[in-house]
């Protein structure tokens, strides 16, 4: 537990003892001794308190960045983050979600600071005629045709795997979700006692690996799979096709990393490299992912199943919609993970260069579905990137159901990204194994600001949503959201995006040249084109 960590805060403490020594023996005066036992005393209440994990897990030495905090961000940004221009999350967004998780006021004097008349602005359209919302806890059924359909909130956790992220985050993540009565997702790595101890609400993530629910040879279980899929507290289960950091990539747990309880989680043994295949080996076809989603339903006992997918070859969703109409089995809905999604594990090219980008993926889901006169029974859900209720409203504006976030609710339990995850070093506790580390994590403090941060970035939405003049999120659309497409022009999001209209695909009415050239290609019954 006492690493390098604490090298400044022993080294103070020995030379505290070393000065009351000699002040006894009458060598020095006690005056010298008084600084070196202060901060010795100082360090000792940085251990034990409970608010800031850098200070539990750097005693004295944390100071510093509080410090720097307070003269000006962007030194504490260089000195103990690391120069992070080209992160995933800038500053603003990281200061944004500490502020409302801290429950501090995020309200700013002296108007915008960003640069309105810069290509790419966006902002609501607001009305004249606001409404009056009796509260922000905005949901939307999925499954409305299954057994136990559930009511997601619009915002919720997206999938981050025990084995990613601490026990304590995980603890923490679904202490604040049971609270908040929104939805945490699993991750692949499946359900672990962690997310099991505070009784909140679980999407389990069924990935190539089938993790929880695996045979020795690392194929799919049904026994396995339905005694954790009929607990209550899962209320949705994903099959993971694509992940938006690293689509089409498979992973690997190095045996090093994987501890007992980790091993228990996932069903995999100690001792030997835990492979996450890029492909399921349960299906083959979109046929066959659709007939195992059906089978993961009846083994669930009819609870609301579906698919989470990185766009790739439009030819390939599109064979998974015509699958769709051909065998009149849907999955209950769609998570679009954007390439803009984060890891720990993704190679540096797969990361900038490949996967489709959240909007445009979310786009073709969006349109494909509406195209087949499928979009009214089927819900979609959205990550990457999604931080703000901005980020929320503008996703739900172009297509979507609902969001997911991951590095938001990251930094609500004290992330600072420095960008170390892969390391094991985290300084706040959050993406490690190490116990040292992992208990400057205090759960009952992080999961009291994952739940402020949902409820704050909800009330931020509900504000958005009574200014643009609207009942609820789901009367969001594209023509509500302005954009600046030069320094003398602004556009309607409508106006940019292009729709397709109810049925226009099975009326051969293609409109674009994407259904044109990729539709009649796509089949059902092979993930590769007709050609």
């Amino acid at each position: 537990m006492f690493t390098s960590r604490y090298t400044v805060f022993f080294s103070i403490a020995l030379l505290s003892l070393l000065l009351a020594a000699l002040a006894v023996t009458g060598k020095i005066s006690w005056w010298w001794s008084l600084i070196p036992a202060l901060l010795t005393l100082r360090g000792i209440l940085d251990i034990r308190q409970k608010n800031h994990a850098i200070l539990r897990n750097y005693p004295l030495m944390g100071h510093f960045r509080f410090l720097f905090e307070m003269i000006r961000p962007e030194i504490r940004q260089y000195f103990f983050e690391g120069d992070n221009d080209g992160a995933p999350f800038t500053r603003k967004e990281r200061s944004l979600v500490y502020q409302r998780a801290k429950g501090d006021v995020d309200s700013r004097p002296f108007g915008t600071e960003l640069n309105v008349k810069q290509t790419g602005y966006e902002w609501v359209g607001h009305s004249l005629a606001p409404t009056v919302l009796a509260n922000h806890d905005f949901r939307v059924t999925v499954g409305a045709e299954r057994a136990q359909p559930y009511a997601i909130s619009v915002f919720n956790v997206s999938a981050m795997s025990f084995g990613a992220l601490s026990a304590n985050a995980i603890r923490a993540l679904n202490k604040g979700a049971q609270k908040g009565g929104f939805l945490h997702d699993t991750g692949e790595g499946s359900i672990s006692p962690h997310h099991r101890e505070f009784g909140g609400d679980l999407n389990w993530q069924v990935a190539s690996g089938y993790f929880g629910c695996r045979n020795e040879d690392g194929t799919f279980n049904q026994d396995k799979f339905a005694e954790q899929a009929k607990s209550p507290q899962v209320k949705l289960i994903t099959v993971k096709l694509s992940q938006g950091a690293k689509p089409g990539h498979g992973g690997i747990l190095p045996a090093a990393k994987i501890t007992p309880e980790i091993s228990a989680t996932r069903g995999v043994p100690m001792g030997v490299d835990c492979v996450s295949p890029a492909t399921h080996s349960s299906f083959k076809t979109p046929i066959g992912l659709l007939e195992f989603i059906q089978k993961l339903r009846t083994l669930s006992g009819d609870k609301p199943v579906g698919f989470k997918l990185c766009v790739g070859h439009p030819w390939e969703f599109f064979g998974i919609v015509k699958a769709m109409l051909e065998t009149n089995i849907l999955p209950d809905f769609i998570i679009v993970d954007g390439s803009e999604g984060g890891t720990g594990a993704a190679p540096l090219e797969f990361v900038d260069h490949v996967g489709m980008p959240l909007q445009e993926g979310l786009l073709m889901v969006h349109n494909t579905l509406v195209g087949a006169g499928l979009r009214d029974r089927i819900k979609i859900g959205a990550s990457g990137k999604v931080i703000t209720a901005f980020d929320v409203a503008r996703t739900i504006a172009i297509g979507a159901d609902w969001c997911n976030s991951a590095r938001g609710f990251m930094f609500s339990l004290g992330c600072i990204q420095s960008q170390s995850c892969h390391t094991d070093r985290c300084p706040t506790g959050v993406a490690t194994q190490d116990p040292g580390r992992m208990q400057a994590l205090v759960v009952p403090d992080k999961a009291e600001r994952v739940y402020r941060f949902h409820q704050t970035t909800l009330h931020a939405l509900q504000e958005l949503v009574q200014a643009a003049g609207l009942p609820h999120t789901s009367a969001l659309r594209a023509h509500h959201i302005v954009r600046r497409i030069s320094d003398h022009e602004v556009r309607l999001m409508s106006q940019l995006l292009k729709y397709l209209e109810p049925g226009d695909l099975l009326n051969g009415n293609y409109r674009y040249q994407v259904y044109e050239k990729y539709w009649p290609i796509a089949r059902a019954d092979s993930f590769h084109p007709a050609l």
